[in-house]
């Protein structure tokens, strides 16, 4: 992700140009997908003794399926990767996933059922109805959602409100675009309802929230939404055994916009493929995108690294790649049936991520676009019981998202 330091500087010192006063709002197209892409650092102590520093990516892809008026209904899908270690990574693996349907309108404000898990973060940032100068402030609530059914069994997202303090900073100038630059903070203290109710099951639970965020927003007006925030926070969670959970951290998230969906352009991809002379690959659309798949991979022996004819084959693969700039990558690993489980998922996962380094290295993708995931050989497409069959099902596929 892009360097935004130059912007801030920029932004803080536009902050004292006068500037007309302006009205935010959130415009929505129907049939248009948003797609926000977050990476969050941060460090994990449990009853004050550092645990792990975590790396997070949040993926978010949220259709607009309908509108009413200045209200959109969203179609959101989300995916959660996590890795807890010391080291940096650079591509992620493919986490958790979750559904979501909420309302948002012009002004900002969530309607969603209680039974989503998603988004953690809502009604952020929500505008005032009248027009708003530079030096402005404003205060809205909101609400956090936290997942804590596997750490403390809390069936339902556990809901935390808060109260959002706004200013608006001024403008800045990016690629030739003008954003405005808004400053949000909020402190949280909530201490658990029905604690007495939860305990009878003897399982630990929320006592006590507390914490706070700050975000520096960049807003896009002319398209009416978030272009980019970086926000630093704090949650320190005190349970009703007495344990504490403390997550301090940094996070940094960008806005864009997919126009059109890759598997709308399966005949195009399949006739340059056919056109490249590419053995044992195919094309074909799916419910996640456009996937190519590759058949009978070939890899040192019992290894992750590509030979020279593959890296040949993937540099063909990048040009199709590069024609979908703005759709993520999602790179899946399978083998065949051989060794054990355990071996052909680790396999799998490898030579997955050595796929996705490569086209990575080539400049078919960023990084921070591409994941990674492996099947091991619970989805062939052959039978396992001939070499042909498990050629076929030793392949790497690549999908370009169209959600």
């Amino acid at each position: 992700m892009k360097n935004k330091r130059a912007v801030l500087l920029l932004a803080i010192l536009m902050c004292t140009l006068p500037t007309m006063a302006e009205v935010f709002r959130y415009k929505y197209r129907q049939g248009e997908t948003v797609k926000i892409l977050s990476q969050v650092e941060e460090d994990v102590y449990v009853n004050r003794v550092f645990s792990h520093h975590a790396l997070i990516t949040n993926r978010v892809a949220a259709e607009i399926t309908h509108m009413e008026g200045t209200t959109a209904t969203h179609n959101a899908t989300f995916m959660v990767s996590e890795n807890s270690t010391r080291n940096t990574i650079e591509i992620a693996n493919w986490g958790k996933e979750y559904t979501s349907v909420f309302q948002r309108d012009e002004l900002g404000h969530y309607t969603i059922d209680k039974s989503y898990f998603m988004p953690v973060v809502r009604d952020i940032p929500v505008f005032p109805e009248e027009d708003i100068q530079v030096g402005d402030t404003w205060t809205a609530s909101g609400h956090e959602a936290h997942d804590l059914r596997d750490g403390f069994n809390v069936p339902e997202p556990f809901i935390v409100p808060f109260a959002a303090q706004y200013t608006y900073l001024g403008t800045a100038e990016e690629d030739g675009k003008t954003l405005h630059v808004i400053d949000v903070q909020y402190n949280i203290y909530f201490a658990s309802p029905n604690l007495q109710e939860a305990l009878r099951y003897n399982t630990d639970v929320p006592a006590t929230t507390m914490g706070y965020s700050h975000q520096r927003i960049y807003w896009d007006n002319e398209r009416g939404n978030i272009a980019w925030y970086n926000e630093e926070f704090r949650i320190l969670i005190e349970t009703a055994y007495g344990n504490t959970f403390d997550f301090i951290g940094t996070a940094y998230a960008e806005v864009d916009y997919l126009q059109e969906k890759a598997s709308t352009k399966v005949a195009e991809v399949q006739d340059t493929i056919a056109n490249l002379g590419l053995e044992n690959t195919t094309v074909r659309s799916d419910e996640e995108g456009l996937t190519i798949s590759i058949e009978n991979i070939q890899f040192m022996p019992d290894s992750a690294i590509l030979l020279d004819s593959e890296k040949a084959k993937l540099r063909e693969i990048a040009k199709v790649i590069q024609q979908f700039p703005l759709n993520d990558l999602l790179i899946s690993g399978h083998t065949a049936l051989a060794g054990t489980e355990r071996d052909r998922q680790s396999l799998s996962e490898e030579r997955a991520h050595a796929v996705a380094e490569y086209l990575t290295e080539i400049g078919a993708k960023d990084s921070t676009h591409i994941f990674t995931r492996g099947f091991g050989a619970t989805k062939p497409i052959a039978p396992n019981n001939t070499e042909e069959g498990k050629a076929k099902n030793r392949r790497v596929e690549i999908t370009i998202l169209d959600k």
